[in-house]
């Protein structure tokens, strides 16, 4: 009689122990940043979190999705650009689950789906512009794959925040091709501002010349104030020509003494 009632003993202090597991296992805390998608008997039930949640042994089942921003890097993409120009490019791609639900139900692994999408959609996109656009408008092009990136990935409850290429590699054939493009394009920025300098220079000289040509003292005046800076720079010989319209007014000055 003693050993069955041990026997029950033993029997109703393990079931006893397996309730008061099966009751703390179905007690679950999520952090503030954490969702629970929930399922009962296989079918979706709802989304639950964040804090102290109950999920029912056996019946129910719960999947975990983190809510903060995925930082993710984009491998390398070898590339060819509308110019036939071959290039290595690598993003960073800045996501978040917005809703746990799509996240879950709809794609077996949003994170892998999100990493293949965001590599076709760089090679696509990139592949429509010249090697210069990529060089020089990159926030043009990281906005493009961005509305691309994010309404392909809304039916997966997945919000991309942005998309920031980080390196254009090119090789050395290149390089050098396209230092020798800037060092042309720096000659011929150079030869344009000299030639629009004389260009200015001879507007400037024509417009003294009328100027000077309207008074004969003038033209007399600057002649010695060119000699009085030549004579001051210590030469020991100055030589200067005799302007013809100088000649003219000396002597018009010559006649006029004359008849007065």
């Amino acid at each position: 009689m003693n050993e069955v009632i041990s026997s029950l003993q033993v029997s109703f202090s393990l079931v006893v122990l397996l309730l008061l597991l099966l009751i703390i296992s179905m007690f679950r805390i999520l952090r503030e940043y954490e969702r629970a998608v929930v399922f009962m008997l296989g079918r979706f039930y709802r989304v639950k979190g964040p804090g102290l949640i109950i999920v029912i042994p056996v019946i129910q089942q719960m999947v975990r999705v983190d809510l903060r921003t995925v930082v993710m890097d984009v491998p390398s993409q070898d590339v060819i650009s509308r110019d036939n120009v071959s290039v290595r490019v690598n993003a960073v791609l800045y996501f978040r689950v917005v809703d746990p639900q799509k996240a879950i139900i709809n794609v077996e692994d949003f994170l892998s789906a999100t990493s293949q999408l965001a590599q076709t959609t760089l090679r696509s996109v990139l592949g429509q512009h010249e090697l210069d656009e990529m060089l020089a408008n990159r926030d043009m092009l990281n906005a493009d794959i961005q509305r691309i990136l994010d309404s392909h990935t809304d039916v997966w409850g997945i919000k991309v925040a942005n998309v920031e290429i980080k390196h254009v590699d090119l090789n050395e054939t290149m390089i050098r091709a396209i230092a020798r493009q800037a060092e042309a394009e720096r000659e011929r920025r150079a030869k344009v501002i000299h030639a629009l300098g004389e260009l200015e220079a001879s507007e400037q000289l024509v417009a003294a010349a009328a100027r000077l040509s309207q008074e004969p003292n003038a033209l007399l005046l600057r002649y010695l104030q060119t000699l009085t800076e030549v004579a001051g720079e210590n030469n020991s010989t100055i030589l200067f020509p005799l302007p013809i319209e100088l000649l003219n007014h000396l002597s018009g000055l010559t006649s006029s003494k004359t008849q007065q």
